[in-house]
């Protein structure tokens, strides 16, 4: 397998992956709605727009082995949409695999997420590969993940021989990170939700960039929680960061975002709650016992990185 091509090159996470690439002898194909910054010598950059219908056609003219989707909306910008971020995370997906199978690609890694198994006050602790996947229909990001997933599946039915790796990550952080969760980590005082201890945990930018090449290249097909070892509750965190956690009363907290989405005072709703309670937490073991990866840092350890590289 020598011949790679990316989706979502240009964000964070792929540009990691580049830069772990770089030392490599593969041939890179570097596609995104724009270029990369920081492209390496050995990669060659294509504009892509998964929402297009130029996905089958750029797969076909470059007849990867291997293709690695990354391209999907993590953060929604204030302009986005939820029919925007669908194109992208579920239809975008559904071409890309479309376009493997039609092109003969050997194998398609894909980036789906811990949000998939659902925010649910039952969901074990930790959650395992096997676990249902129960994204809520309420958080887009969610919901999309688990129809990634389900498409992924009919694929490993229909197309066995397009081997699949899929990567359901944790949450991604690496020094100057900025999303929707280091936005919680600025505030004044962490929010939280009395009765809920749900925990976060973390993989290094850097670890996620290595598993990324290791199921481009050498891993068993599979699929495969990817988060560093222990999690870290919202008490704990507090203590790193030297910030009060002020938790409210579920039906509160409701209640005041139920007033100020509407007032646009919020751009998160009532359903925001369920995901400060019941955060996925995930289980590494078969990252680490059959995939051949053990993350070089743990979960507290990314953030204390984390917490330096922005100066908290």
């Amino acid at each position: 397998m020598t011949k790679l091509l990316i989706t979502g090159a240009a964000g964070g996470v792929g540009q990691a992956f580049l830069k772990e690439l770089a030392q490599t002898d593969l041939e890179i194909v570097a596609t995104d709605i724009r270029e990369p910054a920081d492209l390496p010598e050995i990669a060659r950059y294509r504009i892509l727009d998964v929402t297009t219908d130029r996905v089958g056609a750029v797969i076909e003219e470059e007849r990867p082995d291997v293709i690695v989707h990354l391209a999907s909306i993590v953060t929604p910008s204030a302009t986005s949409t939820r029919e925007i971020e669908y194109l992208v995370d579920v239809e975008g997906t559904q071409a890309v695999i479309d376009g493997a199978i039609r092109s003969g690609v050997k194998r398609l890694v894909v980036t789906s997420s811990g949000a998939a198994y659902g925010y649910h006050a039952d969901n074990p602790v930790p959650l395992r590969e096997e676990d249902g996947l129960r994204g809520n229909k309420e958080f887009a990001y969610s919901y999309h993940k688990r129809l990634v997933e389900k498409a992924l599946s009919k694929a490993r039915d229909e197309a066995p021989e397009l081997e699949q790796v899929v990567l359901r990550v944790g949450t991604v952080l690496g020094s100057g990170m900025d999303n929707q969760i280091t936005s919680l980590f600025h505030k004044p005082r962490l929010l939280g939700i009395a009765g809920s201890d749900s925990a976060f945990v973390f993989i290094w930018t850097q670890d996620l960039a290595r598993i990324l090449l290791r199921a481009a290249t050498e891993a068993p097909a599979g699929i495969y929680n990817v988060a560093g070892d222990g999690a870290l509750s919202l008490q704990q965190l507090g203590e790193v960061l030297r910030k009060p956690v002020l938790k409210l009363p579920s039906w509160l907290l409701k209640f005041v975002l139920g007033v100020a989405k509407p007032l646009r005072l919020s751009r998160y709703g009532p359903e925001q709650v369920r995901f400060l309670q019941y955060r996925p937490v995930l289980a590494n073991d078969r990252l680490k016992s059959e995939f051949g990866y053990t993350p070089e840092k743990t979960s507290a350890e990314v953030f204390e990185h984390w917490r330096v590289s922005v100066g908290l």
